[in-house]
């Protein structure tokens, strides 16, 4: 993960708050996609990112390739000015 803070575009802000309504699912990998509504996410470039710079993760642990839920980590809930539980 990066110390660099970067401004998020409407994209990237668009898609953390998918991830926060829990409409998205990422593969296991360690370049992982995503998946919106059963979708896949049209901008794969932007899933790493946001994975890389630790904003979201999975929120269990998979097989190589399998989907699971994705969840916000405690920086990707400050970024969409969450607050963060604990």
């Amino acid at each position: 993960m990066s110390d660099v803070r970067f401004e998020l575009n409407y994209r990237e802000r668009a898609a953390l708050r998918a991830v926060a309504a829990g409409r998205v699912e990422i593969t296991c990998s360690c370049e992982p996609d995503l998946f919106i509504d059963g979708v896949a996410f049209c901008d794969q470039q932007t899933a790493h990112l946001l994975v890389h710079e630790g904003l979201m993760r999975p929120a269990a642990r998979g097989e190589p390739g399998q989907l699971v839920a994705a969840e916000l980590t405690g920086p990707g809930m400050e970024r969409l000015g969450m607050a963060v539980p604990g």
